[in-house]
């Protein structure tokens, strides 16, 4: 039963957030129900089983199957409440609810028709009350699933399922119609409906139908019964026979009797009045039988609503439908069985049952045992890993003391992609093979057993062992192991096998993330936790996503809104009860990745509900935990929650975990978190609408880098208790960090297509997930995954790699907060196999070059080199061997020693003198005895009897740079007559011939080693050292191996350290180290054995030699070399010197001082104060610092205002102002720890009484800078325009301050108000000149104060400001141009503007020029042009243009010779003959108007005057005809030079357009006019072509009409025309010209002096401006421009 919430029951605050009007109109009328006392209903009268549908067949009384056994009785009339209760109350018997077609139908029969007899002469309120139960029974025997018991009456629908039978209360007869009267019907729901429905109105309905139910059956009160039932019963009742009366009487009194012991019943078996949880009544016994016998396991459950039961066979769920006629499962009348057929000896196993309901989940386990028949092995003991019983040891009957298992076509390493199915399998071959004696096959990934899911699946064919991945995810990768065991005896295989990414549906997305987890699951919230993926798509991932979906559903939703960088969120609104699987995408800027694997279903339960539902969320048929609560007790207000903690801090979310209090009553509790900036009491509600029910909580929207504090209060239905105690302030930042890079890659060969990459874990690392290793083939620059899953350890195996490339390798450490950044790359290796058959360790390679040391009668001393391969690990010994040659035949090999010899030199004694003998030897290692040498050459074992000693052995070379080396030896075995005096060491360079041997010292040396210097990088060199002693220089030693003078790269050095505590040590760090390298330190080339002066630690590839107290006696050179490495070695020189600045160094660090940036000085600060300041290079929080005046120390008050910064190690110290009596000394005291340091500055004399009178200064300059006032004097600057801006800097403006300019005392009129937008308020003056000189004033004034700023422009000043502006005016001249003119060539260049000042010079040839009528220059407007008039061949060649502005000469130049003066000469040719042609052309000067309107009838006269030379010929066109002098228009030419045009009559057939042509030799002009005759009477006038006044007259009309237009248009002049005019005006035509526009090119025109100058429009000729028209006039000072600010 689901428990209505407290605070939707009790709490007024509550109420109204979670109920609404319908909710309480619903509840109210339920509660007045509740008042009428009945017996209708018990406990049970809500259970109708689905046997209750027999009564819809046979009466209009309704009641379940076991009913009839109380009808039996022989009554058939009884009383209403009775036989309502009786049938009500029987019908919830357990067994009658289990099953509609029991025997108990059939034997109903008779009393079924008794009782329906006895209905019919009964009252017909029972038949309204039996509908109503039929439709109650209906609905429930369908929908009691799930316990919550829903309401529904005809007023209200509380039914939240729409396919549930609506209850109604029909009567047959209207007048006993139930008016009063309300039947409650609870009913169920569906098992995949979790406790909290999905809808508001849902909430409402399943609300009140608890309120109802609670209210109903906590008091037992009924539903009572309308008053005119009753009246109708008790009329039937007058008419019953006495007879009859006593029968029912004592009927209703038996019928009482079992009602009552009916309620006692399920009072004891249902505590809840109404469900219960399920419980095994009988439950199933185990069994052991015999091979191919059946078996069945059967068990009986209880429970309401009915249980549903799941068989399964150790732990995993049986599918009968894939195993079919194995297994029979069987439900029936409450008893449940699992039948075996035909056993075998694998159905030995636990088999259980699980029963679940809605109270929940309950199971009882049996075990089954599969024998054999005689003859075979016992099948009881072969199970012990199942049964717990004692594993076997000895195979029975003796058939094996042992099994061998071995594996036959084994899987190799696997690849595959997301996805796909991958399958791996193994035949296994067992030896004896015993009949019917199967091994146990488990799989196990990466050291865990794997168990069949839907994701894997296994498969024992009895020969064969597979595993399938159905569908491969990247949590699949990792190393499988078969593992094979028979008894006590086991065998393992295993294969790696690789996922790589699917293709992702948006190219450059990344890789999915893996490994979804749920962790901390509790009522409403959940963490959800992942592995970052080692694909990102070319992109750095942004964040993730994280959906969820309903267990039962499909629908996912997104958690998040933006993406979350950590790899745990917390997911919080789950509802309690429900089961959620959850996934997530990465995202990066190209698009979001493919979702991960799903994680397991979790339920969101308190976790110890879940421990009583034993921690497993569902049977498999469903993923839902429906869970309930018990009926809360009301009235203690909870105490505050304990134990608050913030458990987890990100960027992005923090979550808080604490205790439930001790003090909460027995009723639940929730929660109420609350928030503050840390600091301050401003708490703030976090969750306002819904309090939480978990004890865990997020808390989003908070600010990144603030900190907060939490605390949390309880409430129940009594109120809200006490706050808790408030977290500590918490930082809202990522807590984990991101780790650090791995260090130390290094790759080992392995296989022909594998290697093995070690790496150091990376310093600091908290809470790594695993490592990603990438590979590239050297110099490609693509790099590929190794793995997809975050590998453990610090070793892996990289498959998949191309046989003889060169790959490098690199690492990258992940952790919940992210990826680290990659290690450095690996030293490239190829791929190989490795010696020894691809062993990480092999047997080292056999020793060469074999010498004898020393000889003498029976024994011998050997030297050799050590083996080139040494196999990966280090050489534990040498084992010698040696023969006996005679005659030059070997004999055979003997053994010179057992035990290995550490040294690489033997002495091996017994042998014969004078014999001939060959050794060779071997080398061992952990991996074993390697292959031995070649026999060395033949040696004759003899006393050594020369004077010189032997030669020195084991040279080798070690510390190799570039150009130098240091070369060891140790001394020779044979010494000698004399003791060794000394050795020489010899050189050469590999290829040189053995003449070529120098020596590299000249006297003898007494050490045993020797750099030698002065080698050319990159050439190979050998070396060979020779002992001296008293009788000379002995044999040479062994030449060593070539080496080649080199620096590797990554060669570190011994690097000397001094600790803060003064400890002096030699540190030297290795990143090349094999697991087997050692750290040797050697003094003066000889290994350190417990030295008390020096402590040697080493960690990982860090090794540090202290001293504990340096002294001479620690003088020398110290060494490290690495053992198992390609010669990594170093080392460092302690001498005198070196030992006396570390001692000094040392004893700084003992005894430190805080260091100075700056000592102790002063400055003026703003406001005239004196601020006395030093700053430290780092102070640490505990600094002090103690301030001292005169030997007396000073505070912080008044006077003095003192400051420690420990942040930045600034120390100051602020005075208000300097008094006499401040002249001394100031010091200041610094102590940091056991760090201190003081400094002192002395004011006194002339120094403190500057400092004094500058503090003054500042502090009046500080006063007059609080009004208006000007930061930067004014001051100029030429534009790039040549203008000359006057600008100044000013601040501590406002909207009220105004600025004033003056020249020579005379206010400037400024164009416009400044806006003091940056501060800067500027003067434009153009075209700067000599009147601009003068002296310039700015005023700043407000109410605050004024400032002024002056400015001199005389003189000097002047010169210096024109000088620029020609300066600027000369770079702004264009390159030189060439021009052809009518009159000649013209070279020409333009400028921004010209002054007077700047002076134009102009150089032909390198000679200047001298200026006449035909060569002159001039300025017009901005181009400054030389004119050559009527060029000739000598005026070719190179001008230069000199520009001076005063101090620098600025040159243009154009070269005029060539194809340059041809081209102008030949231009010039054409424009002079084009300018005769153009003025001796034909040509109409003028008199004719454009348009004539004239009244019909009227004669028509127009004139106009031609020019030409020679003169020119006149014709007339009309309508672009010829026309000719006639009768009406006469043509008349006169005097070469007048035209006139006359009709004496017109008429309407005159109008037209007419044109004159005029021509001669140099050209053709047309003029036109345009004739309208208009047939109005009027006036006889005469039209004047030629009349001034007409013209100008009809020009004055036509600029009268146009005005009028504008104005309104009152009246028109010309009628036609006007018109056209004036529609031109109000709708002008895209294409025509504006009238204003067209004035505006009609002077144009007249101004070109083209064809329109005649034309009657024109009133006068506007005169052509001059070439040398003055610009030189300045503008007013009135029209100086204000500039805006920049």
């Amino acid at each position: 039963m689901m428990s209505l919430p407290f605070y939707q029951r009790h709490h007024e605050h509550y109420d109204r957030a979670y109920r609404h009007k319908a909710l309480s109109s619903t509840v109210s009328q339920y509660q007045k129900e509740t008042k009428s006392k009945s017996a209708v209903y018990a406990q049970g009268s809500a259970a109708y089983t689905r046997g209750s549908a027999a009564y819809r067949h046979s009466s209009a009384a309704g009641f379940s199957l076991d009913s009839s056994a109380a009808y039996s009785h022989g009554s058939s009339a009884h009383d209403l409440e009775s036989a309502a209760y009786s049938y009500g109350s029987t019908a919830y018997d357990h067994s009658a609810a289990q099953s509609k077609r029991s025997a108990a139908y059939s034997l109903d029969s008779e009393s079924l028709s008794t009782s329906s007899a006895a209905y019919s002469h009964a009252s017909e309120s029972i038949n309204k009350l039996a509908a109503a139960y039929r439709l109650g029974s209906e609905a429930y025997s369908f929908g009691l699933k799930n316990s919550n018991l829903m309401i529904e009456d005809q007023s209200y629908k509380m039914s939240p399922k729409a396919k549930r039978a609506k209850q109604s209360l029909i009567s047959e007869d209207k007048e006993n119609k139930a008016l009063d009267y309300s039947v409650p019907i609870f009913t169920g729901r569906e098992v995949n409906i979790s406790g909290i429905t999905d809808t508001e109105e849902e909430r409402i309905k399943e609300s009140a139908a608890y309120v109802a139910k609670r209210n109903l059956f906590a008091t037992g009160e009924g539903v009572s019964v309308s008053k005119v039932a009753k009246t109708s019963e008790e009329e039937h009742h007058e008419k019953k026979s006495r007879k009859v009366a006593i029968r029912e009487s004592a009927e209703r009194v038996a019928m009482k009797k079992t009602l009552e012991e009916t309620q006692a019943f399920h009072r004891k078996l249902n505590q809840d009045k109404l469900l219960h949880a399920p419980e095994f009544i009988i439950e199933p016994r185990s069994h052991t039988i015999w091979e191919k016998e059946n078996v069945r396991f059967n068990c009986s459950v209880a429970g309401w609503p009915e249980p549903r039961v799941t068989w399964y066979k150790n732990n995993v769920p049986i599918d009968v439908q894939a195993h079919p006629g194995k297994y029979i499962i069987q439900s029936r009348y409450g008893l449940h069985s699992l039948e075996i057929t035909e056993c075998e000896f694998d159905d030995t196993a636990q088999y259980h049952a699980s029963a679940m309901n809605v109270k929940g989940e309950v199971s009882v386990y049996a075990s089954l045992v599969v024998k054999r028949y005689k003859g075979e092995i016992d099948a009881s003991l072969l199970h012990a890993r199942n049964l717990s019983l004692s594993p076997f040891a000895v195979t029975p009957h003796g058939y094996a003391s042992r099994f061998e298992i071995s594996f036959v076509d084994k899987f190799d390493v696997a690849f595959g992609r997301e996805g796909e199915t991958m399958s791996l399998g193994c035949t296994v071959v067992i030896n004896p093979d015993i009949k019917r004696f199967k091994p146990d096959i488990e799989w196990y990934r990466n050291g865990v057993l794997i168990t069949p899911s839907k994701w894997v699946q296994m498969q024992w064919s009895g020969e064969r062992a597979s595993l399938t991945l159905t569908h491969a995810n990247k949590e699949d990768e990792g190393l499988y192991t078969l593992r094979v065991a028979m008894g006590e005896y086991y065998e393992e295989y295993s294969g790696y096998v690789f996922v790589r990414d699917a293709d992702a549906e948006i190219p450059g997305a990344p890789g999915a993330p893996l490994d979804v987890q749920c962790l901390d699951a509790n009522k409403d919230y959940v963490i959800v936790s992942w592995k970052q993926p080692a694909v990102d798509g070319g992109n750095p991932i942004l964040g993730y996503f994280i959906d969820r979906c309903e267990v039962g559903t499909s629908h996912w939703t997104q958690c998040n809104e933006n993406p979350v960088k950590f790899a745990r969120f917390p997911v919080t609104g789950l509802i309690e009860g429900r089961s959620y699987i959850f996934r997530v995408r990465a995202v990066n800027k190209a698009g979001v990745s493919l979702p991960s694997r799903v994680s397991e279903p979790v339920a969101a339960l308190d976790p110890a509900d879940r421990a009583r539902l034993r921690s497993h969320p569902s049977a498999p048929w469903t993923g839902q935990i429906i869970v309930t609560e018990e009926e809360p007790a009301e009235g203690v207000v909870p105490g505050p929650p304990t134990d608050l903690q913030v458990i987890e801090a990100t960027k992005n979310y923090v979550v808080l975990s604490w205790k439930p209090p001790g003090q909460r009553g027995h009723e639940g509790i929730m929660y109420f978190v609350e928030k503050c900036v840390a600091g301050t009491e401003d708490w703030q509600r976090v969750n306002t609408e819904i309090p939480v029910k978990s004890p865990r909580f997020a808390v989003f929207d908070l600010s990144e880098g603030k900190s907060y504090c939490f605390r949390v209060r309880c409430c129940n239905s009594a109120g809200i208790g006490e706050p808790s105690e408030a977290t500590e302030a918490t930082v809202v930042d990522d807590k984990l960090d991101i780790p650090k890079a791995p260090g130390r890659i290094m790759p080992t060969r392995n296989t022909d297509t594998s290697v093995v990459v070690t790496w150091t874990e990376p310093p600091d690392a908290k809470e790594l997930v695993g490592y990603y290793i990438e590979s590239s083939v050297e110099g490609s620059g693509r790099w590929e995954p190794c793995n997809n899953n975050p590998v453990k350890g610090t070793r892996f195996v990289c498959h998949g790699l191309n046989t003889g490339e060169k790959y490098i390798f690199r690492v990258r450490a992940v952790n919940a907060a992210g990826l680290s950044e990659f290690s450095q790359e690996s030293e490239p290796i190829e791929v190989k196999a490795a010696i020894g058959g691809g062993l990480l360790h092999a047997a080292p390679s056999p020793p060469y070059d074999i010498v004898v040391l020393e000889s003498v009668r029976d024994s011998m001393v050997l030297g050799w080199k050590q083996p080139e391969a040494i196999g990966g690990t280090e050489i534990t010994g040498y084992y010698v061997n040696y023969r006996e040659v005679v005659d030059g035949v070997p004999g055979k090999w003997k053994e010179a020693n057992i035990k290995a010899v550490t040294e690489r030199a033997y002495r091996i004694q017994n042998l014969k003198e004078n014999m001939v003998y060959q050794f060779q030897v071997a080398a061992a290692n952990l991996a074993g005895v390697g292959a031995p040498s070649k026999p060395s050459k033949p040696f004759k074992c003899e006393e050594w009897t020369i004077a010189v000693p032997g030669p020195p052995h084991d040279v080798k070379c070690t510390e190799v740079r570039k150009d130098s080396l240091v070369l060891l030896w140790k001394e020779p075995v044979y010494s000698g007559r004399s003791p060794i005096v000394g050795y020489y060491v010899d050189m050469k360079e590999t290829e040189a011939k053995e003449e070529r041997w120098r020596s590299v010292n000249e006297k003898p040396l007494q050490k045993k080693f020797l750099k030698i210097g002065g080698l050319t990088q990159g050439v190979s060199y050998v070396f060979r050292v020779r002992a001296t002693n008293q009788a000379g220089v002995g044999k040479p030693s062994d030449v060593t191996d070539a080496v080649i003078a080199e620096t590797r790269p990554g060669t570190k050095e011994v690097v000397v350290d001094v600790d803060d505590n003064g400890v002096i040590s030699l540190n030297f760090e290795c990143d090349q180290m094999s697991p087997d390298s050692k750290f040797i330190w050697s003094k003066n080339y000889e290994p350190i054995e417990d030295d008390p002066r020096l402590n040697i630690d080493t960690k990982g590839g860090k090794s540090k030699l202290s001293f504990k107290d340096l002294g001479e006696d620690d003088l020398g050179i110290y060494s490290c070399i690495v053992t198992d490495t390609d010669g990594v070695s170093s080392s460092y020189t302690i001498d005198e010197e070196e030992m006396k600045r570390l001692l000094a160094l040392s004893h700084e660090r003992q005894f430190p001082t805080v260091p100075l940036i700056s000592e102790l000085a002063v400055e003026i600060l703003e406001k005239g104060e004196v601020r006395f300041w030093l700053q430290a290079e780092k102070l640490s929080g505990n600094a002090k610092a103690n301030f001292v005046f005169n030997d007396k120390e000073i505070f912080n008050g008044e006077k003095y205002k003192m400051k420690v910064d420990q942040n930045t190690g600034l120390v100051e110290m602020i005075m208000d102002k300097l008094e006499e009596k401040d002249e001394g000394t100031y010091t200041f005291q610094l102590q940091d720890g056991k760090a201190t340091n003081q400094s002192s500055l002395v004011l006194i004399g002339d120094v403190f009484k500057k400092l004094r009178d500058e503090a003054d200064f500042q502090r009046k300059e500080w006063h007059r800078k609080q009004g208006p006032h000007f930061v930067d004097k004014l001051g100029w600057e030429v534009t790039d325009e040549c203008n000359v801006m006057l600008k100044c800097k000013v601040a501590n403006i406002k909207k009220e301050t105004h600025i004033v300019w003056y020249k020579d005392d005379r206010e400037i009129m400024v164009d416009e108000e400044h806006d003091f937008k940056d501060g800067v308020c500027t003067l434009l003056i153009s075209e700067f000149s000599k009147k601009d000189a003068g002296t310039y004033e700015v005023i700043l004034k407000d109410d605050r104060g004024k400032d002024s700023s002056e400015l001199k422009l005389k003189d000097t000043a002047f010169a210096d400001l024109m000088n620029e502006v020609c300066r600027k005016i000369a770079l702004s001249a264009t390159d030189l141009k060439i021009q052809s003119t009518a009159e000649g060539i013209r070279l020409y260049s333009y400028v921004t503007y010209y002054v007077e000042d700047l002076r134009v010079g102009w150089v032909h040839n390198d000679t200047q020029i001298k200026f006449t009528d035909r060569m002159r220059t001039g300025v017009t407007g901005e181009q400054i042009w030389l004119q050559i008039n009527e060029p000739t061949p000598q005026d070719k060649g190179r001008y230069i243009m000199e520009l001076f502005d005063g101090n620098t000469t600025h040159k243009k130049t154009v070269d005029l010779s060539g194809q340059a003066f041809d081209e102008a000469f030949a231009e010039f040719q054409r424009l002079k003959q084009a300018a005769i042609a153009e003025k001796n052309r034909a040509r109409v000067l003028g008199g004719l108007p454009d348009v004539v309107t004239i009244q019909e009838g009227k004669a028509l006269n127009l004139s106009c005057t031609v020019w030409g030379d020679p003169t020119p010929e006149v014709s007339w066109l009309k309508n672009e005809k010829s026309f000719v002098s006639d009768a009406n228009c006469i043509l008349k030419f006169e005097s070469g030079k007048n035209v006139s045009f006359s009709i004496s009559t017109v008429s309407t057939q005159d109008s037209g357009k007419y044109s004159i042509v005029v021509k001669n030799k140099y050209g053709t002009e047309t003029s036109d006019v345009t004739v309208i005759v208009m047939p109005v009477s009027g006036q006889t006038d005469t039209v004047q072509g030629h009349n001034q006044n007409n013209k100008t007259v009809s020009k004055k009309k036509k600029a009268m009409t146009a005005s009028k237009q504008k104005e309104g248009g009152k009246k028109d002049f010309i009628k036609t025309h006007g018109e056209e005019i004036t529609a031109t005006e109000e709708t002008p035509d895209p294409n025509e010209i504006p009238p204003l526009e067209a004035e505006k090119d009609t002077k144009s025109n007249q101004q070109a002096a083209k064809k329109t100058a005649g034309k009657a429009g024109v009133a006068e000729k506007v005169p052509q401006p001059t070439e040398s028209s003055d610009r030189q006039g300045k503008k007013p000072l009135e029209k100086a421009a204000l500039g805006k600010p920049h």
